[in-house]
């Protein structure tokens, strides 16, 4: 096995500089939204407000959880932290993927459930913030901008998911050093 052919294969240095940028802005966008929607959740909690009625959980979800009390807490742990913890744990994915020795192509199903994951956040922001009309308000403004940083980064795990997908499946059998013992 040449030198030519090691660097053309999956996770060789022709796909180092397109990796490193996606993982790059991966990166990025998860702060966006961690600090997007952490805005909210600090203005709440700074000022004592309670959960912000858009936030509040479907009546169906709220059925079941049968104790008030709980239902609120169930509310602020599932919808308001929701979109902020995804974009942490994009942000600790991405910088894992970073290092150079982590084959991330080998964790292409991780990627796919961070996609389902961001699907969620953009359906759910999507669904109380696409059609509201700001008349002025900054927050409803920001909160429709950070709608479509979430399809952005469903888009971005969803590229991701597909190129480990690609190179898990054309990774080379033979190992890289001499290219005679199978992996």
């Amino acid at each position: 096995m040449g030198f030519r052919e090691y660097n053309l294969s999956a996770g060789g240095s022709v796909h180092i500089i397109p990796r490193a940028i996606l993982r790059l802005l991966l990166f990025v966008f998860a702060l966006a939204v961690c600090g997007l929607y952490g805005t909210d959740l600090s203005n709440a909690h700074e000022h004592g407000i309670g959960a912000n009625p858009k936030w509040v959980c479907s009546h169906k979800a709220a059925a079941l959880v049968p104790v008030v009390g709980t239902r609120i807490k169930f509310a602020d742990i599932t919808l308001k932290v929701y979109a902020v913890v995804v974009g942490g744990l994009s942000a600790v994915t991405s910088l894992i993927y970073g290092i150079p020795l982590v084959k991330s192509h080998f964790l292409f199903a991780w990627d796919a459930i961070l996609f389902i994951l961001w699907i969620a956040v953009f359906g759910i922001f999507g669904k109380m913030y696409i059609h509201e009309d700001p008349e002025g308000n900054a927050d409803i403004m920001r909160m429709k901008n950070a709608v479509w940083v979430d399809l952005v980064n469903a888009i971005l795990w969803l590229i991701s998911g597909i190129y480990g997908a690609l190179s898990f499946r054309n990774r080379s059998p033979r190992s890289h050093h001499t290219g005679r013992a199978t992996v």
